[in-house]
């Protein structure tokens, strides 16, 4: 490495550090101040357990649903031409760009008792999983559709002109390249759904052992003065966040190979 090299390491590694490394030791110093009986009460106590079953479920639900509909609506952006492409592409990232709070206003106003549907989400799991899947939908948009951009239509050209059907060509030649983008939305997908918080404040009602996700729940432990439970909880969702990620990690590398 050259010394310009060295430097920019050095000073990389330092900030990411300071941000991510440094903070996520000391959340596992505090969680571990209580020992292995704070991580067992998690799992023992029933409002804190059906939280977590609760998060876990609908991220793993709007995540798989994401990834085909994403990719989906990447392909549409990319492949097809009709009007109204352009503010399409751009509305994709208002989620990202929108205030989450403001986010849950949005979908209470929509789809509340009060809305002009009278779907009446609000206070139920249905609210859980429409605010996730609103926050974590363009994750999988905008990892897919670059890719979708630089291929080449050569070789779909061919395989048509071979007598392959549309299917066929997608399965065999589009698909094992957009695997590893789809799964690396996937990744983000989850791993932001797992920490929705602000979207729920309106819209889910946080109630416990039916609607109370977990950052709720670490909220309100804080909230009672148990930080190290708070921590333990935390830790505990870090460590299904890595999982999720190594488990898709995996997952699209075999896939990619058996493409």
């Amino acid at each position: 490495m050259t010394p310009g090299s060295t430097l920019g390491l050095g000073i990389g590694m330092i900030w990411f550090s300071l941000l991510v490394l440094i903070p996520l030791a000391a959340i596992v110093v505090e969680a571990s101040g209580g020992g292995l009986d704070t991580y067992k009460s998690i799992f023992t106590n029933n409002q804190t357990f059906n939280a977590l079953k609760l998060t876990v479920g609908v991220s793993v639900l709007t995540t798989a649903i994401n990834m085909v509909m994403g990719t989906i609506i990447a392909w549409v952006l990319v492949r097809d031409r009709f009007p109204g492409k352009a503010i399409l592409d751009l509305v994709i990232d208002i989620p990202f760009a929108m205030p989450t709070i403001v986010a849950g206003l949005v979908l209470l106003a929509l789809y509340g008792s009060q809305g002009p549907l009278g779907t009446e989400f609000e206070n139920t799991r249905k609210a859980v999983f429409l605010a996730i899947a609103f926050v974590t939908l363009p994750f999988i948009v905008r990892t897919v559709q670059p890719v979708l951009e630089e291929m080449e239509t050569d070789v779909e050209d061919a395989a048509a002109s071979l007598g392959a059907t549309r299917f066929t060509t997608f399965r065999r030649i589009v698909l094992p390249t957009l695997i590893p983008a789809i799964f690396a939305g996937a990744a983000l997908s989850f791993a932001r759904g797992i920490s929705e918080y602000g979207s729920l404040v309106l819209l889910s009602g946080n109630l416990p052992n039916q609607t109370e996700v977990t950052s709720f729940r670490v909220a309100s432990i804080l909230e009672g003065g148990n930080r190290p439970a708070a921590a333990a909880l935390a830790t505990v969702m870090l460590v299904v966040a890595l999982i999720a990620i190594v488990a898709l990690d995996i997952t699209q590398r075999r896939l990619a190979r058996r493409g």
